[in-house]
């Protein structure tokens, strides 16, 4: 693997703008099968969440979430995450859909006041690099979570590709938040 390679499997996500986040990654499988797992219930909840997905564009998302069930030998959920211990769906709405290359989704919500995430693929002979941006997110907590969580789904999703057990979400995620919270600046 080389430099560049090596980096974008461990690059920390940053902040582009005042609501938004970005992260990428080098991913070990072909664009055809990192779409299946961002696309597939089945395989995403492997890594970040079941639920419907109409894979068309306005079609409706629901993500089902269950972290602690991700992965094993895992420490409990913080105070702070106490109800998303357990089940947490969100809703969304497709607005961007090109096969196998771009999937974006309203998250929490089909309205304006909904965030947004958007994964940008692009073939790398039998790797991926995938990009994941988040934005319109609304205080910087909220960007600290999302950032955190999304490196530690996709840290989870690295393995699975692997084939290789994943480090614990919450003591991945509690760490890599408090990462987060030295990197993005304060608004």
């Amino acid at each position: 693997m080389s430099d560049p390679e090596r980096t974008l499997m461990n690059l920390y996500g940053t902040a582009t703008a005042a609501d938004t986040v970005r992260i990428e990654r080098l991913l070990p499988a072909t664009i055809e099968r990192v779409w299946e797992y961002l696309t597939d219930p089945g395989k995403r909840r492997l890594w970040l969440a079941s639920g419907p997905m109409q894979l068309s564009a306005n079609g409706d998302v629901e993500l089902i979430f269950r972290n602690s069930e991700l992965t094993r030998d895992d420490d409990p959920a913080p105070a702070k995450y106490a109800r998303e211990a357990g089940e947490v769906r969100t809703v969304g709405r497709i607005v961007e859909f090109e096969p196998p290359r771009l999937l974006a989704f309203t998250w929490g919500g089909t309205g304006d006041d909904a965030s947004q995430v958007r994964f940008e693929l692009s073939a790398r002979g039998e790797r991926t690099h995938l990009r994941v941006t988040h934005c319109r997110l609304s205080t910087r907590e909220a960007m600290l979570s999302v950032a955190g969580g999304w490196h530690t789904h996709l840290d989870i999703l690295v393995a699975r590709l692997d084939g290789r057990e994943p480090d614990g979400f919450w003591r991945t995620h509690t760490r890599l938040e408090a990462e987060y919270d030295k990197l993005i600046p304060a608004r």
